[in-house]
């Protein structure tokens, strides 16, 4: 028999390891807008995923861009200390975690949305660890605007998807949210603040989207808007078979844009058939004076069920922009 020995550690303890004094010695010297710490670090050791456990050395709450810069500075003068940006904590494998290291807490910095306009065309510039929900209710109910691609679950922080992909069901339109950026701002390895585009630091910029944070820390992005919708028709359509239920997704995907000519969002998943809150019908999404109805499934239905999710834009034709005589709404079948 082999027998694997590990010291327990609780929680809220700190194990040292070599270096780490030193490390901290370091932290502790930098002079930042925001804040260093070394004993609430236990949230930052976990991700969605729950696959992944690392605690860090320190968490970083930065105020400012310039918060990001210092610290990257700092680690690179260690030999031990790596970095991890994190935004909402949603990645799956431990991307936004690193051990012994510096997790960069990005929902921390101050808020930037910023809707600005060149010629016709209008884009927002927001801050690296703001949530896609507060860009779209500033863009929405400010200006009109949206973005072109964004999430499913909009709790995420625009680093972070930018990092990854970003799909949801107007990927297969406009491609994922790294398709929808023009411009980033990145603070590098180095702890150089570099502007990039398809145009200027071409190869950063490409480097950074998807790149998991492996090349650099995002700060600021450009995102391009469009016209929101006045109004929207949300379906969902369940089905028995994955033939049929793939044959139709491949089918709306495929229809050429234009006003009632095909869907604007086209999103499938799969579900169990039964009562589990979790992944059954309870996990159907419906209006909150609804509940699914299992009564209407054929008894032939195998384990497994899926669904498609569809939503139809409408935009009114007067230009008045008078919100209060014709408010958005959602009509749900």
């Amino acid at each position: 028999m082999i027998a694997f020995l590990e010291r327990f550690v609780h929680e809220n303890e700190t194990e040292t390891r070599p270096g780490d004094d030193d490390d901290a010695s370091l932290l502790r010297g930098l002079e930042l807008q925001g804040t260093i710490d070394f004993v609430r670090t236990a949230a930052a050791a976990k991700d969605f995923g729950g696959i992944i456990e690392a605690k860090p050395l320190a968490v970083i709450r930065p105020a400012s861009r310039e918060d990001v810069v210092r610290v990257i500075r700092a680690a690179s003068r260690s030999a031990h200390l790596t970095v991890a940006a994190r935004g909402n904590g949603h990645s799956i494998n431990g991307q936004a975690m690193t051990d012994r290291g510096l997790v960069i807490d990005m929902g921390s910095m101050e808020t930037q949305i910023e809707v600005v306009r060149f010629g016709d065309s209008a884009y927002v510039d927001v801050g690296g660890g703001v949530l896609w929900e507060d860009v779209l209710k500033r863009c929405v109910r400010g200006f009109g605007l949206a973005p072109r691609s964004w999430t499913d679950y909009l709790g995420l922080t625009v680093g972070g998807t930018l990092s990854n992909a970003g799909i949801s069901g107007q990927a297969f339109r406009y491609g994922p949210q790294t398709s929808n950026v023009t411009e980033l701002e990145v603070v590098t390895g180095k702890g150089d603040i570099l502007v990039c585009s398809e145009t200027q630091n071409a190869e950063l910029f490409f480097g950074v989207l998807g790149g998991l944070g492996q090349f650099g820390i995002i700060t600021r992005a450009r995102v391009p808007l469009q016209t929101a919708p006045d109004r929207v028709r949300w379906i969902r359509l369940v089905y028995v078979e994955f033939k049929e239920f793939a044959g139709d997704a491949e089918f709306l995907i495929t229809r050429p844009e234009g006003e009632g000519e095909s869907f604007d969002y086209v999103e499938g998943f799969a579900f169990v058939n039964s009562d589990d809150r979790v992944n059954g019908w309870p996990s159907v999404p419906l209006r909150s004076d609804q509940r699914f109805d299992p009564s209407l499934i054929p008894g032939t239905a195998g384990p497994v069920l899926y669904c498609l999710e569809l939503a139809l834009h409408h935009h009114n034709m007067n230009n008045n922009n008078d919100k209060d005589d014709d408010p958005s709404t959602v009509d749900e079948v």
